[in-house]
């Protein structure tokens, strides 16, 4: 795997002291994302680098081929653990990561999770997943007006925590059976009669659901893990002439996902801000490098519902509110 310097990008506000020269020329943190093209981490990628271009650090990033490229995100903690970085932030892609990130530490490194918890990290910064299945739960079940659900799940892979969460979630809020936000596995009520493996990826989903209708041509509802592998979906729907009939909601909040909310692609999204859980990441990477004093426990980054039409009893903000807030973009 390749592991580059960042680039030089606007700054955001990052509330870290003021380092030396000397300190920043010693001061190197790796970021180490799922993928270099889901738009997630590619904004993910860019808090990063404003982050650490602020507090005059050398930021080192590298990304799997894909979700559940575990085998890229070893790679890339040993070659980053061997570069000098003193703090590694990661989206965890899988379990098998969990060895080396021991072996890592035991070298000195701190190793932070980003949006994707895991056993042994030193701290997470992420969304709280559970609470945003829940409120796209809430909201499909109100936006289907009491008519029966029959529901497809377009879910991640199994055993990833940030995707049994969001089902999960989805399947509380609306008030299925479930399972406690704790568990790795998906809760499966009648009510859910197809799911697939969408990897979080637009074609996978689109095929997901172009096999959910051959199983069961009046699904309503449609829970996807995320904005791409909605839009995946609603491509498939349209296709099929169904588009208008089924309830979408998704997990997100990106400028793009957002534009889909208000051009009716997506019902609702719950909105989480990576480059929020970016510039946290790096701040404890600094003061990590200064103190030597490792960050500690789980620190959510918040979630919002956006939603085009308003429901009442559904606590939503607008599609306005929605672009203005995108990822932590202003």
């Amino acid at each position: 795997m390749k592991i580059h310097t960042s680039l030089a990008l606007p700054a955001i506000a990052l509330a870290t002291s003021v380092l030396t020269s000397a300190f920043a020329a010693d001061t190197v943190i790796g970021l180490i994302t799922k993928t270099d093209s889901n738009p997630f981490f590619v904004k993910m990628k860019e808090g990063a680098e404003a982050a650490a271009k602020k507090a005059g650090v050398k930021l080192i990033s590298a990304a799997g081929k894909q979700d559940g490229d575990t085998a890229s995100q070893i790679s890339a903690l040993e070659n980053m653990a061997a570069a000098g970085a003193k703090t590694i932030l990661i989206t965890s892609t899988g379990d098998a990561i969990i060895p080396t990130v021991k072996k890592v530490q035991a070298q000195g490194v701190q190793v932070i999770a980003l949006d994707s918890p895991f056993e042994g990290a030193d701290a997470l910064f992420a969304t709280d997943n559970f609470k945003a299945g829940v409120l796209i739960g809430q909201y499909a079940k109100a936006a289907l007006g009491g008519k029966k659900p029959v529901i497809a799940t377009l879910d991640l892979f199994p055993g990833h925590p940030v995707g049994a969460q969001r089902h999960n979630g989805f399947l509380k809020g609306f008030g299925l059976k479930s399972l406690v936000a704790s568990s790795n596995q998906l809760a499966t009520p009648a009510e859910v009669v197809c799911s697939a493996d969408s990897f979080g990826d637009s074609a996978k989903g689109q095929t997901g659901m172009e096999n959910c209708l051959q199983k069961n041509a009046n699904i309503n509802v449609v829970y996807t893990i995320n904005e791409p592998a909605a839009a995946g979906a609603y491509k498939a729907l349209k296709a099929a002439g169904k588009e208008k009939d089924v309830v979408i909601v998704s997990v997100d909040g990106g400028c793009e996902g957002v534009k889909n909310v208000g051009a009716g692609v997506i019902a609702a999204t719950s909105q989480q801000y990576p480059l929020k859980m970016a510039a946290l990441g790096v701040a404890a990477g600094v003061q990590y490098a200064k103190d030597g004093k490792r960050q500690t426990g789980y620190t959510d980054t918040g979630v919002t519902l956006i939603a085009a039409k308003a429901i009442k009893g559904v606590e939503s903000k607008d599609v306005k509110t929605g672009t203005e807030l995108c990822w932590g973009n202003k």
